[in-house]
């Protein structure tokens, strides 16, 4: 067996594990995630907790063949969607949430030693399940990483750490960048990343590993890397999380000739992929952040800690070099920041639920902000998943579903068969990793496609997809499809619903009912003006790029979306990346929205008064109806502020509340009760009832003299008013005064008038000891 740098402290592991928890720190490359699994089956069964899915297979496979063994003997993994392990097996391999999972159903009783690998990438469910194995104490807890805070971490845990110094193979780091300070920067990145690779192409006999931020700049790296490869007869291997099996094992295993591997930061840990001398990293990776309340998925620059990882890629199985693409003084940060602390926390907070905990009661290394635990706990309280005694049936139902919550929430919410079988179909689609489909350019098959699905509505496409069907115009990713069909048939079975080929019929209006009925905040309406929004009355959306909504739709229900920075600072832009199209006229009778009084108008039937349905700023119908009661009060008292009844009445009132307002305010009332919370309408709406009006028919019995304002004395009203004018008229100049009495200021306004020159102070009345300000548009002026 190759000797390995963790191998120096293999007998120091054995022994302290048997008394405590251990925190090992190891470069890369140096063995640990295959070696310590071994050594840890002395204390009983193990569970290995890796952060990808690609890690955990990979890792099985080659800790069994090490053994003589073959995949799902001794040595098993249990990944989304996949099994291949016995009661019997000794080490299995598994990714955080199925770990999760298998927490919240026993607690892993099953298991003596719990191996959680690669922590510095500060996963949440890696951070929520080493905070419940520290509350319960009752698996001896490993924790690995080549770059974590070794001592940061052993004090939270209560844990012994050890350290395992040096590596196989040396790797030596170039910085391709004239400024030592460059950050990673993502312009013309496949450019730079074919500079850096063709010098070396004449003597190199081994492969290189490429590091970039996402599936798009893979896509592009590999095409600018496509006449090098027929120059040199080069194999380009993409490697992301949801590549084939067989382009896995093409990147991951030694070729006949030499292969560049482009990968994302899923090669970063646990993985060994042979023969790689050479390892060219951008410095750059896609990461989720909080935004303005949105998670938003922002291109980043790594922390000095992933790209230690990277470069370790290098030094493997020979010895290498790590070419960065930025300045070696670069300001990374030193780790990566916790997922806890940079997304929503729905999830966790559910996870912890199920597992009988409150989020807030656990302690974690890094305390998670108070206003994510508040917006999560509220989310989560709507959807009915939680209450005061902690988690619900409802929520019981919704987390082991292996899909997001407000999609598990939807498709238990749904009353029959056939919807339930549409919601799982269209969720597995859009939980399935990366995008089912694309749309054509050709006019000709756009044509065909709107005949195939004239609604507009991608939700209906990605349905019938998943169930077999196929359109024209689309460019199908088969990978994803798999996963997502693959993905429905799991959650078919779990729901006892027949399989996709017989999959039942269901009404397309229907679903949207239920949908809208079942979580109201994803239906979205659009702007009046700005025609490329659609707004909920909380979050606003534009339109994605490849949408097939028709210019007439005015609203839709949202149930995906993609959120980007904006240009300011704190702006984010969120695109709706699947929007049902819904007739906006149907809306009145699901209850959406609130209905808001309006006027009231003379008709054939007499006085009636309208009201308008609104949701999301958006009148989305209209009922007329005879007014009575506090209905029929309103609306007379806002006729009355309108004019249209007793049409000097309004003003007289206003006059008096606001010389009112100020004699309080100068303190000549003993009156010491608040006079801002006094709306004329609820004023006027006041009086009528005292008066005994109930109706229009009733204000044929009073007269505006009535209405008696119990302000400033009768007796002093007339030279109270003249001092304290609200309205002064100069020779060609208008102007409307306002006092702010407790500051003794006062604000005299521009009306209207032809005079070009600014009111004098001495045109003005006396108001001794007070300060007048002079306001015309946007323009003020001090007169003295």
């Amino acid at each position: 067996m190759t000797v390995l740098p963790i191998d120096s402290i293999e007998q120091e592991f054995k022994q302290a594990l048997k008394q405590s928890h251990l925190i090992v720190e190891a470069e890369t490359g140096s063995g640990k995630s295959t070696r310590l699994p071994l050594w840890s089956m002395e204390q009983g069964r193990v569970l290995v907790v890796e952060p990808r899915r690609i890690a955990c297979t990979s890792l099985a496979s080659f800790v069994a063949h090490g053994l003589g063994e073959k995949v799902g003997e001794s040595v098993g993994y249990a990944i989304k969607l996949e099994n291949c392990y016995t009661e019997a097996s000794k080490v299995v391999f598994v990714t955080p949430g199925v770990a999760l999972r298998w927490y919240a159903e026993d607690r892993l009783k099953s298991f003596d030693v719990v191996i959680v690998d690669e922590f510095h990438e500060r996963r949440w469910d890696t951070d929520l399940l080493i905070s419940m194995l520290k509350r319960n104490q009752t698996h001896k807890t490993v924790i690995t990483s080549a770059t974590i805070e070794g001592q940061k971490l052993a004090d939270y845990f209560d844990a012994e750490r050890l350290v395992a110094q040096g590596r196989v193979f040396d790797v030596a780091v170039q910085h391709h960048r004239n400024d030592s300070r460059q950050l990673p920067d993502a312009r013309h990145l496949e450019t730079r990343v074919k500079s850096a690779i063709e010098p070396l192409l004449d003597d190199l006999a081994a492969d290189i590993l490429v590091f970039v931020p996402g599936r798009k700049e893979i896509q592009q790296v590999v095409s600018s890397l496509q006449p090098l490869a027929e120059q040199y007869d080069l194999i380009l291997a993409p490697l992301h999380a949801s590549v084939t099996e067989q382009q896995r094992s093409v990147a991951m295993s030694v070729q006949d000739k030499r292969k560049v591997v482009i990968a994302t930061n899923v090669a970063e840990t646990s993985l060994t992929i042979p023969n790689i001398a050479v390892v060219v990293d951008s410095g750059l990776e896609r990461r989720n952040v909080q935004r303005n309340g949105q998670t938003t998925l922002m291109l980043a620059h790594i922390s000095k800690a992933s790209a230690a990882q990277r470069s370790g890629r290098a030094g493997r199985v020979m010895a290498g070099i790590c070419i960065r693409l930025y300045g070696e003084h670069a300001a990374l940060d030193l780790v990566t920041p916790p997922e806890l602390q940079r997304e929503s926390i729905v999830e966790p907070m559910l996870a912890a639920a199920t597992c009988g905990l409150a989020l807030n009661d656990l302690e974690f290394i890094d305390a998670i902000p108070e206003k994510s635990l508040l917006a999560a706990n509220e989310q989560l309280l709507q959807l009915g998943a939680i209450d005061d005694n902690g988690i619900t049936e409802h929520g019981k139902k919704l987390y082991p579903l292996p899909i997001d919550t407000i999609y598990a929430d939807l498709v238990t919410k749904m009353p029959s068969r056939a919807l339930k079988e549409a919601m799982i179909d269209l969720t597995a689609a859009l939980c399935a990793t990366g995008k089912l489909f694309q749309i054509t350019s050709n006019e000709e098959l756009l044509v065909k496609l709107d005949l195939e699905e004239p609604l507009g509505c991608d939700a209906s496409i990605l349905i019938g997809l998943v169930r077999g069907k196929q359109y024209s115009g689309l460019s199908v990713d088969q990978d994803c499809l798999r996963e997502a069909q693959g993905l429905s048939e799991q959650m078919r079975s779990v729901f006892e619903l027949p399989s996709l080929e017989v999959a039942s019929r269901y009404q397309r209006d229907e679903l949207i009912k239920q949908i809208i009925q079942a979580n109201n905040a994803l239906l979205y309406v659009r702007r009046e003006r700005r025609r490329d929004a659609f707004g909920n009355g909380f979050v606003e959306v534009l339109l994605g790029r490849q949408n097939r909504i028709k210019p007439k739709t005015e609203a839709g229900l949202v149930l995906a979306t993609h959120s980007l920075p904006g240009r300011g600072v704190k702006q984010t832009m969120t695109l709706a990346t699947l929007l049902l199209p819904v007739d906006i006229t149907q809306l009145k009778e699901l209850n959406v929205g609130e209905w808001v009084s309006g006027e009231t108008i003379e008709t054939d039937e007499g006085l009636q008064h309208c009201e308008h349905l609104m949701y999301a700023g958006r009148k989305l119908a209209e009922r007329r109806i005879a007014p009575e009661g506090d209905v029929a009060l309103k609306a007379i008292a806002k006729s009355i502020i309108e004019g249209a009844i007793f049409p000097t009445l309004a003003e007289q009132l206003t006059e008096r509340m606001l010389h009112w307002k100020l004699y309080v305010e100068l303190g000549l009332s003993d009156q010491t009760e608040s006079v801002y919370d006094i709306t004329l309408e609820s004023w006027i709406a006041e009086q009528l009832s005292l008066l005994g009006v109930s109706s229009f028919e009733d204000l044929e019995l009073i007269d505006e003299q009535d209405f008696v304002f119990n302000g400033v004395p009768d007796w002093e009203y007339s030279d109270f008013a003249a001092k304290y004018p609200l309205v002064i008229q100069l020779s060609g100049l208008r102007l409307t005064v306002e006092y702010f009495g407790k500051g003794k200021l006062i604000h005299v306004h521009f009306h209207s008038g032809s005079r070009k020159d600014d009111p004098k102070r001495k045109e003005l009345p006396a108001w001794s000891g007070w300060k007048v300000k002079y306001k015309k548009a946007s323009r003020v002026l001090d007169l003295r």
